[in-house]
């Protein structure tokens, strides 16, 4: 849609026409004169002269009018994301995620790999929150702090890699961490839903804060909790001695997991393989689904540019008029 963004000034267009109509009539008088414009000085020139020279002043008179009222191309409205909420994402990057016992496309690979592919997809797809990332194993530290910048966060976890803060498991420090996180980033002008995933597959055995205490912190300061699971159901498998019992996720916590979830009013979920996982994060997204875009804006691209490029290439024929007329 076009329209002018200072229509008032168009009232301008007749004031050439108006102050030759209130001069003083049969009186020779130096014509009006602009800034960069060519001075015609009618008393000297022909009648010929002058009605080819005013013509492409009037049109540089008009395109300068309608430059300065601004005109513009208004666009189609377009949504906006309304931040609904600030989320922290908490995954062990213990040594026990060097585990196989994961499948993507019949292929097995380790707990993190399986992890980086799902949870990266997830980051990505939560428009319109502040997303962050914490990682921890003996300590906690913070890979991404909350911000809009979905893209980079899910390129810090594709780069996540095992060892870098250690070999344990230190559940209680990624709790206290992500807290520290929320109440630092805290808006008091506009409260927002804060939500954190902790994703494991071990048990607490390091750190100094424990599980249950920092899930009763997080209960008081409002964080909801979402807790996950990672590891392979118990299969048997035949060896010399008969059939052996074989369980990978005989070290995961579950009850623990399952308290802080419901302590801070969250929810507990198992991931025995890649579909497990996605039905996850897929539900999640029911549980704290993204605020619909309640704002809208329409682009806007000015275009004053275009009749003062005009009247511009008009004061050149203007000038090349005159010259013209001098020469005859």
């Amino acid at each position: 849609m076009f329209e002018f963004n200072w229509p008032w000034l168009l009232l301008l267009l007749p004031l050439p026409a108006l102050i030759r109509f209130f001069s003083q009539a049969g009186q020779a008088q130096a014509p009006l004169v602009l800034p960069n414009l060519p001075y015609i000085e009618t008393a000297a020139n022909t009648v010929n002269t002058k009605q080819r020279v005013i013509w492409p002043l009037s049109l540089m008179w008009l395109c300068l009018v309608i430059a300065a009222a601004r005109p513009m191309w208004i666009g189609e409205p377009q949504s906006i994301p309304q931040q609904g909420r600030e989320m922290m994402l908490a995954v062990d990057l213990s040594g026990s995620m060097q585990v196989e016992d994961m499948q993507i496309n019949n292929r097995m690979v380790d707990r993190l790999s399986l992890v980086k592919s799902v949870v990266a997809d997830f980051i990505q797809q939560r428009k319109g929150d502040r997303v962050g990332l914490i990682f921890f194993a003996d300590n906690a530290y913070l890979q991404a702090p909350l911000t809009f910048d979905l893209k980079t966060v899910s390129g810090y976890m594709q780069q996540a890699v095992l060892g870098l803060v250690g070999e344990q498991t230190a559940i209680g420090e990624g709790i206290g961490l992500a807290l520290k996180r929320f109440d630092q980033a805290e808006n008091t002008e506009n409260k927002q839903q804060k939500v954190l995933i902790l994703l494991t597959d071990g048990q607490n055995n390091a750190g100094e804060v424990k599980p249950l205490e920092a899930a009763k912190f997080a209960q008081e300061q409002g964080v909801k909790i979402y807790t996950i699971g990672v590891g392979a159901d118990a299969y048997y498998k035949r060896t010399i001695f008969g059939n052996q019992k074989v369980d990978p996720s005989r070290d995961l916590d579950e009850t623990t997991l399952k308290t802080i979830a419901q302590q801070t009013g969250g929810q507990y979920f198992r991931a025995r393989d890649a579909e497990s996982l996605s039905a996850i994060y897929a539900e999640l997204d029911k549980l704290e689904p993204v605020v619909q875009a309640q704002q809208q804006f329409r682009p806007q691209t000015d275009l004053f540019h275009w009749p003062l490029a005009i009247a511009l290439l008009l004061s050149i024929f203007a000038c090349y008029l005159r010259q013209g007329a001098r020469n005859d």
